[in-house]
Formats: structure tokens, sequence, C-alpha cells
């Protein structure tokens, strides 16, 4: 499911290092958000989804700096200059940001890649693209949960404190898109070198033939 506390620990930890030794800008700037958790790119990713206004799906230096900046990712402006350029292919002075944040996911075996798709499509029952509390009833068993044990919570409420472990903090929606599934599940896999644990635990949580 959602990674562990254990797992999330190791991989603020290891890449808190590599925010002091990382030399390229595209590796300096996944540290820096992989440092902030598992959810890290994937929270950049809403940040600047949000300033997207027209739903052109680019971004100018100045909003690029500014959704960093607000995302509290705090890069030299050289840096961030680097960054922008890096993807700024054709020098026309935006960079689309789906491919920006595709190259920012750690590097993914497409065994690891197929995995995350597999699970989430099969969280996606109406196949809407989005997953919510509807999608996760019979996928998700809330009966071992210590609040629904206690009565305390509802089913709903289990099944919603489960989904926001995927979601952005301080901005919920309600619903966890493919992209920012796989934003998230990168970060997990960053921080477990073997592809056979990873392989294990993803068809462990997700029930995966």
């Amino acid at each position: 499911m959602a990674a562990t506390a254990r797992l999330n620990k190791e991989l603020m930890a290891k890449y808190e290092k590599q925010k002091l030794t990382a030399k390229d800008p595209v590796e300096l700037l996944r540290a820096h958000c992989l440092a902030r958790g598992a959810s890290g790119i994937k929270g950049l990713g809403r940040t600047f989804r949000i300033m997207d206004d027209d739903g052109n799906r680019s971004l100018d230096m100045k909003e690029f700096s500014k959704g960093l900046h607000d995302y509290g990712v705090d890069l030299e402006t050289p840096q961030v200059k680097d960054v922008f350029s890096k993807f700024d292919h054709d020098g026309s002075g935006t960079i689309d940001f789906d491919e920006f944040l595709k190259a920012l996911r750690p590097p993914m075996s497409s065994h690891r890649r197929g995995l995350i798709t597999q699970a989430f499509k099969k969280l996606d029952k109406v196949a809407d693209g989005a997953v919510t509390v509807d999608d996760l009833r019979g996928v998700y068993n809330v009966s071992k949960h210590p609040k629904f044990i206690s009565g305390e919570w509802n089913e709903d409420q289990c099944l919603q404190e489960f989904l926001t472990s995927f979601d952005t903090p301080n901005n919920f929606d309600g619903k966890v898109t493919e992209e920012e599934f796989t934003n998230y599940y990168s970060g997990v896999s960053a921080s477990i070198d073997n592809d056979a644990y990873f392989d294990l635990m993803m068809r462990n949580a997700w029930k995966l033939s």
C-alpha cells in the first residue's frame, strides 16, 4: 500500500545526503523533492498543475521558478535556470511539465512501471483515470484498521484516510490520478534497491496476479 514509515524515513535520509552531493541540476531537484518523502515528486506535480490556469500543460521560466518556490524547493537562481534549460528543448521559453515530471522520477525498470500500472488499473474500477473512495471499496480491507475496530471511524473515513497517503499534503482533492499514483510509487521505488522485494511488496499490497 502506501510506503511504510521506515521506507519513507530511509528514502528521506538517502536524498538529504544527495542534496549535498548532486552535481546535475535535475538530480539536485529530484533530491530536494524526495528528501520530503515518497510523495515529494507527486506534490510538485500538483503545485504545477494548480498554476496551469489555461490548461496548456506548459510553464514559462517565471511560473516554473514560482512553482518551485511555492512548493518549498529553494534552489539558487542559476540552478533553476539550469534545470529549466534542460527541458526547454526548442528554446521556446516554455517547458512541458508532464515530460519534466517524468524525467524527474527516479529511473525505474519497465517491470516496476508495469506493476504500478497494473495496481492502478485494479484500483480504478470504473476506468475514469482517477481513484476515489468508491473505487477502494472491496479492494482495501478496513477491518483491521484500529479506528474501525474501536468504532471511532466508519469504513468511508478509513478509506478516506488511506487515500490521503497518496495525495498531496494540504491539497487533498479526494481523488488520485494515475500520474499522481506513479509519481508516488516512483518515490517508493527509489527507496527499494531490490527488484524482487519491490515486486513482492506490490503483489502483496494490491493482490496482483
